[in-house]
């Protein structure tokens, strides 16, 4: 595991450089349709998980994964939000290990975010401010420990934007956990 650098807010780690294999995984899973990767990955993130310093559970021993959203175009191609999924099969390895585990896709993308591929980090950061957004009924409990679980860290734009948004919801994420970094 590595830590991946973001400019502002909670502490991020990536299983993997974004390079060779990882990269052509990652690839595959987000955007050549390998919708079978998702079990694989997600036993990956949960296998880690335990190992992130920063992040911990709730008092009551659950763990909440939240995924970082897609635009809601990129999900329809891809068959679904596949962050969500991972997260899925992520919570389904920590469950069979004993914890308790809860996913919450709480986040979307406004309409007006555009394709990041090919921005540089102000416009990455531009394209999403005020863009991310609650889906309130998703929702844990203000107070509660979240982890932001991410496909990939490029600026970290996402990451703290979704960040942003979470803690001005009353939530407290503890750390950003992605398969892979660029940086």
């Amino acid at each position: 595991m590595r830590r991946a650098a973001l400019a502002d807010g909670p502490l991020a780690y990536a299983l993997a450089a974004y390079r060779g294999a990882a990269r052509d995984a990652v690839l595959a899973y987000k955007e050549r349709g390998r919708r079978e990767l998702a079990e694989p990955l997600g036993v990956a993130v949960a296998k880690a998980l335990p190992w992130v310093p920063e992040a911990r559970p709730d008092p009551d021993g659950v763990w909440w994964l939240v995924p970082a959203p897609s635009r809601r175009r990129s999900s329809r191609l891809r068959g679904g939000e596949h962050m969500t999924n991972l997260a899925r099969w992520c919570a389904t390895e920590l469950a069979g290990a004993g914890h308790g585990v809860a996913v919450a896709p709480m986040l979307e993308l406004a309409r007006s975010v555009t394709d990041s591929v090919g921005l540089d980090p102000a416009a990455r950061a531009a394209n999403l401010a005020g863009r991310v957004r609650i889906r309130s009924r998703a929702s844990p409990p203000s107070g509660t420990p979240v982890v932001l679980l991410d496909d990939v860290i490029t600026t970290g734009a996402t990451a703290a934007a979704c960040h942003e948004v979470l803690k001005a919801a009353g939530l407290e994420v503890t750390a950003v956990l992605a398969l892979t970094s660029t940086n």
